[in-house]
């Protein structure tokens, strides 16, 4: 088993509300490599879709407020503490991963790990969507490798 497929219908996650437009999700954990090179491309998301894109954190709420301060991510994030619900019900088997839920709570796009075209394609359906200018969330010359497992 893994993370929630595309077409799938996403569970419920405390304080927001799939109905209110596309959304994206970010699990992560504050002491995993790859989310801490990944994190900083969330303050993209933060400026360009504000209050669209929430932090699903497996750390307890200081954790996350200190990592958020760290790496300047700037989107909400919500905390999953153990057993992780938030996280179980989507499947999460590494982190990070990103979702994006439509309005109609259905799972749209799924990208496992740190994966540039993944995120920039997210990015890109937001953009899409919310009728906002493209935006890329990394690109090669940004100092990060175009694929890294979580």
């Amino acid at each position: 088993m893994g993370p929630l497929a595309v077409g799938e219908v996403a569970p419920p996650v405390p304080g927001v509300a799939f109905e209110d437009g596309p959304t994206g999700l970010f699990f992560y954990k504050v002491t995993c490599p790859t989310c801490q090179m990944a994190a900083p491309t969330m303050h993209v998301f933060a400026d360009a879709f504000p209050r669209r894109v929430f932090g699903i954190g497996q750390d307890p709420a200081d954790e996350l407020e200190r990592f958020s301060d760290e790496y300047e991510i700037r989107i909400s994030s919500i905390e999953d503490p153990p057993p992780y619900p938030v996280s179980d019900a989507y499947g999460i088997v590494s982190v990070p991963t990103l979702f994006l839920i439509g309005t109609d709570g259905h799972v749209l796009d799924v990208v496992g790990a740190w994966d540039r075209l993944g995120f920039n394609r997210v990015a890109a359906t937001l953009a899409e969507m919310t009728g906002t200018g493209s935006v890329v969330v990394s690109s090669p010359d940004d100092g990060r490798p175009a694929f890294k497992p979580g």
